[in-house]
């Protein structure tokens, strides 16, 4: 079934996908959506790693995770897979070049009167190294949009944050375009068992699939079973890609990161965007109506 809306080429979204998509049950649902949204011009997910806590190979873990849902849609070699840095940065300094690092430096150096918009759903290591291999894409026409981070001003521990800090300052401190989603904002995007029974989990094997993930997920950690919903907290990535203003939001220097994963404001550095808030409903039903647009 074709879409109602499909945009002329010139006016499509230049989109790249980094998620480290085993590391929770949210990676999902955004990595699902961004497929759907007809507006984007997807040019390849890269799997990411989530460090070693819970026991390593965990970049391998999210290539599968990616590799499933491109089955499950039936569209295993249609689009582009390319693995970013097992670990994090060793420093400020070095590289860790991967699949992952190349084309976001590919895609940033085509001369495209678009901006290049790459999501990052975990940690920050493949833009970081990207701009350590090729310092030219920080004034490239690029937008970095990450979850991740604490709220502000204060900050804190947040797990995307935490799985590679050092990549977070050298980010932070480029002159990249940056469009921060932090840890207070993501976790209102919650729904309810009820709500994904009803529109997704009657949407084939892959709907039966995202579903039954994230309750597995929730009743083995953290949480026990002791609750029936998800905040499906990577979302809210690709409604801003979709519509910017699909949120409230304020441009602030950006900060740094200290050893206690605090915000450190110097002034120093370029304003970021940083969202205070987001459109819950816009994001979510846009999901289900695309799941179910996909399904028939």
């Amino acid at each position: 079934m074709e879409p109602l809306f499909v945009p002329e080429p010139s006016n499509r979204v230049r989109v790249i996908l980094n998620t480290d998509a085993k590391n929770e049950a949210d990676d999902q649902y955004a990595i699902v959506h961004a497929i759907l949204t007809p507006l984007f011009e997807l040019h390849g997910i890269i799997p990411a790693h989530f460090g070693d806590r819970r026991g390593p190979g965990s970049l391998q873990a999210s290539r599968q995770e990616v590799l499933k849902l491109l089955d499950l849609m039936d569209l295993n070699g249609r689009i582009p897979v390319h693995s970013g840095a097992a670990k994090m940065l060793p420093d400020e300094k070095t590289p860790v070049p991967s699949e992952g690092s190349a084309l976001i430096i590919e895609e940033a150096l085509k001369e495209d009167p678009r901006p290049l918009h790459i999501a990052f759903l975990g940690p920050l290591t493949d833009m970081a190294s990207a701009l350590l291999e090729e310092p030219s894409i920080a004034s490239r026409n690029v937008r970095v949009v990450w979850i991740g981070g604490q709220d502000w001003p204060v900050g804190g521990w947040e797990y995307n944050l935490w799985n590679d800090v050092t990549a977070a300052n050298v980010v932070f401190r480029s002159k990249v375009e940056l469009w921060q989603i932090p840890s207070t904002i993501y976790k209102r995007m919650a729904v309810g068992y009820a709500e994904l029974v009803e529109k997704v989990y009657n949407k084939g094997p892959l709907g039966k699939y995202l579903v039954e993930q994230l309750v597995a997920w929730n009743n083995q950690y953290p949480h026990g079973g002791h609750i029936e919903h998800r905040s499906l907290g990577d979302s809210p990535a690709i409604g801003v890609m979709m519509y910017p203003e699909c949120g409230w939001f304020e441009w602030r220097p950006a900060p740094e990161f200290n050893a206690e994963l605090n915000y450190v404001h110097t002034g120093r550095n370029r304003p970021i965007r940083v969202y205070g808030a987001v459109d819950q409903r816009f994001i979510l039903e846009d999901f289900f109506a695309k799941l179910a647009w996909w399904y028939r």
